[in-house]
C-alpha cells in the first residue's frame, strides 16, 4: 500500500497544457489569443454543433437561388389552378416539409426565411455593436460628466420593455425589411455599451496605456491601438449571442405583422399564417418553430463556447 502511494505521489501533475508539449518554442510564441481560443473552442462539442449549424444555414441560404426554384419551386409563387390539390399537403418525397395553405413548398420558404432571419440578425447586431462601442468607449475613456450623461441615456433605453419599444418604432416607421433591422439595432446597443464600458474602465489603467499617453499618442490612437484590441473579446461573445436574440425579435415582430410582409418568406410570418391550421396541419407551425429554435440555440451555444474559449484564465 505504501509503495502504491509513493508511486502516485511521484507522478508529474497532469495539466491541460500537456497537450502542447509537442509544440516548438517558436510555435508557442507565435500563438495569439484567437488561435488559443480556436484551440479551446474545438473541444466544446456543443459550441461546434452551433458553429456547424450556422455555417450550414449560411451556405444553404446563400446558394438558394441556384437550386431551390428548380428543385422545390418558388417560395412566393401561387399556382391558383393547383392550390386546391396542393393546399396543406403533408411532408412527402416531392415536398419534404409539405406545402402551406396556398400550395407553396414549405421547405423552400424555410430556406428563404433563413436568409431573412440571418440578414436581420447580423445587420441589426452590427448596428447595435457600432452604437454600443461608441457610447461605451466614450463613457469609460473620458469619464466624468460625459460618463454620467451616457449612462443615464442607457438607463432610459433599458427602462422600456425591449419588444414594446421595437413595436413602437415599427409603428412609427412602418413595417419593412429596412425598418426591421433599424428598429432592432437601435434598441439593442445598451447592453453592449455597458459591457464595453466595464472592460475599458479596467484596461485603461494598465501601464501600456499610460506609456502610450506619455509618449504623446492622441486619444484616438490610444483607443484604437491599445484599448480596443484588448477589450473586444467580451463584445464578440455578446454579439454572437445577440444575433440569436435579434433573430428571435424578428420572428416575434413578423408574427405580429410588424416585420416582414407577405409574400416574402419569414419564419415568424409563416407561424402567424399557419396558426389557424394548427390542428389539421401542425407541420406548418412545427417546422418554422424548430428552425427558429435550432438557429437561436446554435448562436447561444456558440457564444457560450466563445466566452469560455476567450477567457485567458482558462488553460
Amino acid at each position: 500500500m505504501s509503495l502504491f502511494k509513493k508511486k502516485i505521489d511521484t507522478q508529474a501533475p497532469v495539466t491541460p497544457l500537456d497537450e502542447d508539449n509537442d509544440l516548438s518554442l517558436e510555435q508557442r510564441k507565435s500563438r495569439t489569443l484567437w488561435s488559443d481560443a480556436w484551440r479551446r473552442l474545438r473541444k466544446n462539442k456543443l459550441a461546434l454543433f452551433g458553429f456547424f449549424w450556422i455555417v450550414f444555414l449560411i451556405i444553404v441560404a446563400a446558394t438558394a437561388d441556384l437550386w431551390v426554384p428548380q428543385v422545390l419551386g418558388s417560395p412566393t409563387f401561387v399556382d391558383t389552378t393547383m392550390t386546391a390539390t396542393l393546399s396543406k399537403t403533408p411532408p412527402s418525397l416531392q415536398h419534404p416539409f409539405g406545402t402551406d395553405n396556398l400550395g407553396r413548398d414549405e421547405m423552400a420558404r424555410i430556406i428563404y426565411g433563413g436568409r431573412i432571419s440571418l440578414s436581420v440578425g447580423v445587420i441589426a447586431m452590427s448596428i447595435s455593436v457600432l452604437i454600443g462601442l461608441i457610447m461605451g468607449i466614450s463613457a469609460a475613456y473620458f469619464g466624468g460628466l460625459w460618463d454620467s450623461i451616457i449612462m443615464r441615456i442607457t438607463d432610459t433605453f433599458m427602462a422600456f420593455p425591449y419588444i414594446l419599444l421595437a413595436i413602437a418604432l415599427l409603428a412609427a416607421l412602418g413595417p419593412s425589411f429596412i425598418n426591421m433591422f433599424l428598429a432592432i439595432g437601435l434598441i439593442g446597443w445598451t447592453s453592449i455599451a455597458r459591457v464595453i464600458r466595464s472592460v475599458i474602465l479596467q484596461v485603461k489603467e494598465n501601464d501600456y496605456v499610460s506609456a502610450a499617453r506619455a509618449l504623446g499618442a492622441n486619444n484616438l490612437r490610444i483607443v484604437l491601438r491599445h484599448i480596443l484590441p484588448n477589450s473586444i473579446a467580451p463584445v464578440v461573445v455578446y454579439a454572437t449571442m445577440g444575433i440569436g436574440s435579434a433573430i428571435l425579435s424578428e420572428a416575434a415582430l413578423s408574427f405580429l405583422g410588424l416585420g416582414i410582409q407577405p409574400p416574402t418568406a419569414s419564419w415568424g410570418l409563416m407561424i402567424s399564417d399557419a396558426q389557424q391550421y394548427l390542428t389539421i396541419a401542425p407541420w406548418l407551425v412545427f417546422i418554422p418553430g424548430l428552425a427558429i429554435l435550432l438557429t437561436v440555440l446554435s448562436f447561444t451555444l456558440l457564444g457560450d463556447g466563445l466566452r469560455d474559449a476567450m477567457d485567458v484564465k482558462v488553460n
